[in-house]
């Protein structure tokens, strides 16, 4: 795990202070490291797995270009050591030098990218400029780093994209899924094509979640708020899901703002996003990876 504290074209400033946020957040159990499991699955990801803080990346706070190959460099140091780099943001232009570092040592076109998100972060400028957190999955593309049709968005809602962008995903091969097809169809129908489509089609995933994909009621603490989104009931299972169902290689959690959070419900609900992840990757390690498990106890009051 790693904090890349990028925080230059977000909605507003404050997600510099993401990864310290997230690092902190246990208030109520601070010294509590192994021996508390997931209360769904029974399994303790603190125990079973080898979790290191990797520290800091070194950005410029003055230049989201020149931090671009610091980030990149970092996680491809940890990812060529076959460990799972982890990298909490920071704003969503990260999802560029993160991917790109995953495609150097997998190779371009081979990691397929699944991306939380209430926006589509495709758009071809931002204010002018071609790298902001509004354009990352588009540079990723037109530089061959990740195929549209290994690429998986889910959670999309509010006025974006507009019909040129939306038909220009479309071209790429893209699969999305609105908020609007979880009104129509329902939650378990997305969850179960959104794993069906992130385990398609490429040996290797990137799990890319934006904190915003979820509704502000339940994690106001973002620099663009949208709200219709998930709750973490809906988002929390399939976290757990791509760990433990798909060959994860990387994660970033990014967009986290503690700045425009009175409270800590926001780096509450991201450090659970995390552990849902770390728990899934925990659960193929001992070799659960059958569709959507839940321990007997927490379902069955124990009885088979």
């Amino acid at each position: 795990m790693l904090g890349a504290g990028l925080d230059f074209s977000g909605g507003m400033r404050g997600a510099a202070f993401g990864p310290r946020a997230l690092r902190a957040n246990d208030v109520y159990l601070p010294s509590v490291t192994v021996g508390l499991p997931h209360a769904h699955t029974r399994v303790d990801a603190l125990e079973e797995l080898v979790i290191c803080d990797y520290g800091d990346v070194a950005v410029d706070f003055e230049s989201t270009h020149r931090s671009i190959e610091p980030v990149r460099g970092l996680v491809r140091e940890v990812a060529e050591t076959g460990a799972i780099p982890f990298i909490v943001g920071g704003d969503h232009a990260l999802m560029y030098p993160d991917a790109a570092a995953l495609a150097d040592v997998y190779g371009k076109g081979k990691v397929g990218i699944i991306h939380f998100d209430a926006h589509y972060d495709a758009a071809r400028f931002g204010l002018g400029h071609h790298l902001t957190h509004g354009t990352p999955v588009r540079k990723l593309i037109e530089q061959g780093h990740v195929s549209g049709n290994n690429f998986v968005q889910v959670g999309l809602r509010g006025y974006m994209p507009d019909d040129e962008d939306l038909a220009w995903m479309r071209d790429q091969g893209f699969r999305y899924h609105f908020m609007a097809e979880v009104e129509k169809k329902g939650w378990a129908h997305v969850m179960e094509r959104a794993i069906s489509e992130a385990a398609e089609g490429t040996d290797y995933l990137f799990v890319s979640l934006d904190i915003d994909v979820i509704d502000p009621a339940y994690a106001p603490g973002t620099g663009t708020p949208e709200p219709n989104g998930l709750t973490p009931r809906e988002l929390f299972p399939l976290l757990r899901r791509l760990g433990a169902e798909t060959n994860l290689v990387g994660v970033e959690l990014v967009e986290l703002n503690p700045l425009v959070d009175p409270t800590y419900v926001t780096p509450l609900v991201a450090n659970r996003c995390a552990r849902e992840i770390l728990t899934g990757i925990a659960m193929r390690k001992k070799g659960i990876t059958e569709p959507h498990y839940l321990h007997p106890d927490a379902i069955d009051h124990g009885q088979t």
